[in-house]
């Protein structure tokens, strides 16, 4: 059976309107493709901005569980990427045994990836908004500065602080929701990518993320693009086209069944 659906999943400081690109080239080429909003998230940017207060208070566990309901709906397992901190929770919805296959892109890491703590406890420290400054420091570093203002004013939005001290402090929690069992041999293939250039999740981060999975049994493969920033990386069809040409020759098409929960997401769907 073949694997017609693609579940994206948005990081920090963005909402699921950053894989407009990639919604767009999947759906021309037949894909049923939903990019899904973290709950409370399904404003306008800049309603988003002027009060967050809808997801303030969001937890890992909130968006996990909102992406695995999504995903509970669907008659076969998707293809699932995430970005950032979403890259992070494709990996802990591969570990919960969903998905045909999966890709974290930039993935904030998981608990027990130890290179990554004073990096995450700085970034912390920025506070749940960015600047125009700081976003082109962090995620658009190779853009001029009038793109990078364009794409600040386009994507970006608050960041839920309690998800920025989950992901941070994680090596410090013996209950961190951002654990993954990484000797899991049941799960299903994961592809773990990164920019050369990335300043938020730099590509030896994205390495030590993949070394942790060696004791696994399942496939676990690395890839870097190394002129990609953070952002950058969501922009280049040329990524979305080898993440998914990764993804479909290893999808099983696994049944899934499941009441369908489709709200607060922001989707594209097309039979395929």
């Amino acid at each position: 059976m073949n694997i017609t659906t693609i579940v994206l999943i948005p990081g920090l400081w963005m909402t699921a309107l950053c894989w407009e690109h990639w919604v767009k080239h999947y759906s021309e080429r037949g894909y049923c493709v939903i990019a899904a909003n973290w709950p409370g998230m399904n404003a306008d940017i800049d309603q988003l901005r002027r009060d967050p207060s809808s997801f303030a208070n969001l937890g890992l566990n909130d968006v996990v569980d909102h992406s695995e309901q999504i995903i509970r709906g669907l008659e076969t397992a998707p293809i699932i990427i995430g970005h950032g901190v979403g890259g992070l929770v494709a990996q802990i919805l591969l570990d919960r045994g969903w998905g045909a296959a999966g890709v974290a892109i930039a993935s904030a890491p998981a608990k027990g990836v130890f290179r990554s703590v004073f990096r995450n406890l700085k970034l912390a420290l920025k506070g749940k908004s960015l600047t125009p400054e700081q976003f082109h420091y962090c995620f658009a570093n190779t853009l001029g500065e009038a793109a990078s203002v364009a794409a600040f004013e386009r994507y970006a939005v608050p960041a839920p602080n309690r998800i920025l001290r989950q992901v941070a402090l994680a090596n410090f929690s013996p209950d961190a929701p951002s654990t993954v069992r990484f000797h899991n041999n049941s799960r299903a293939p994961l592809l773990l990518v990164a920019g050369g250039k990335d300043r938020v999740v730099p590509s030896s981060m994205v390495k030590a993320n993949f070394d942790s999975y060696r004791e696994s049994n399942a496939e676990t493969d690395y890839k870097e693009f190394p002129e990609q920033t953070h952002f950058t990386l969501l922009h280049e069809t040329k990524i979305a086209d080898y993440v998914l040409g990764w993804a479909l020759c290893r999808a099983n098409g696994s049944k899934l069944t499941a009441v369908p929960n489709q709200t607060d997401t922001w989707s594209v769907q097309l039979s395929a």
